[in-house]
């Protein structure tokens, strides 16, 4: 597929590529590895190279955290952008995550949170819940005499479910969701109010932000956008005061 983004980390020789598919590329010398992430184009990438935590942002409106470190095979996916995200930086100090979107959006993620793995959707040709066919299941619509239901999934677990055993709607940051998604209503039920505190804070930057870049030391950080502005941005007050070694106000 074609390449969308690319970013080498010259220390670990590392070549990072995010492709149109969805897919992430890494390259380190003759070793290719290689992820298919969720269904947008990779329009970010960063590379953590203490915590060998690689991050994607796509087009979906997603960003994905894969872990190429200690826990191999890990992903976790965090969704709270309403447009394509493009750029991103990991703070290692604060252990947080800086995310830029196409309108303007700013999203600062806690990783040092407790975060579960968001469940891959399943396969039935009848809702998992109750049992009622879906509109593809020809067979058991002429032997039920029912029309066929229309195909969802629960974001909590995964399930295939009809809209009337998934009429809720909830948000759920342990899996990444910080705004309301889909759950069957069994989930619903099970997820706790203190399950739904956010584990991100955003703001608004005021202009479509194409690219985006920070210095820890100081605090600064700089993002320009298609609008040919660029801005500069004090993050002080916002990823936290012990961010800035030495950092004096100006």
């Amino acid at each position: 597929a074609p390449c969308s983004s690319m970013s080498y980390h010259h220390d670990s020789r590392r070549i990072f590529i995010g492709q149109d598919n969805g897919a992430v590329v890494v390259s380190e010398l003759l070793l290719c590895w290689g992820g298919v992430g969720w269904f947008g184009s990779i329009g970010a990438l960063w590379w953590d190279p203490v915590q060998r935590l690689l991050f994607s942002g796509a087009s979906d409106h997603s960003i994905i955290m894969w872990d190429i470190g200690g826990r191999k095979g890990r992903t976790l996916l965090l969704q709270g952008h309403h447009e394509r995200v493009q750029a991103l930086r990991f703070l290692q100090f604060t252990r947080q995550l800086l995310s830029c979107s196409a309108d303007g959006g700013i999203a600062v993620w806690n990783m040092d949170a407790r975060r579960e793995e968001a469940p891959q959707w399943l396969d039935s040709d009848s809702c998992q819940k109750c049992e009622q066919p879906f509109f593809w299941n020809i067979k058991q619509m002429w032997d039920t005499k029912t029309l066929g239901l229309r195909q969802h999934h629960c974001r909590k677990c995964g399930k295939a479910v009809c809209g009337k055993c998934s009429s809720k709607r909830s948000t759920f940051p342990i899996m990444g969701f910080e705004f309301p998604v889909r759950v069957c209503d069994a989930c619903f039920d099970s997820i706790k109010e203190e399950d739904r505190a956010p584990l991100a804070t955003f703001h608004e930057g005021k202009h479509s932000i194409a690219r985006m870049d920070m210095d820890p030391s100081r605090g600064l950080m700089v993002t320009c956008g298609s609008d040919r502005i660029v801005k500069i941005w004090d993050m002080t007050q916002v990823v936290g005061s012990g961010l800035a070694t030495g950092f004096s106000p100006r």
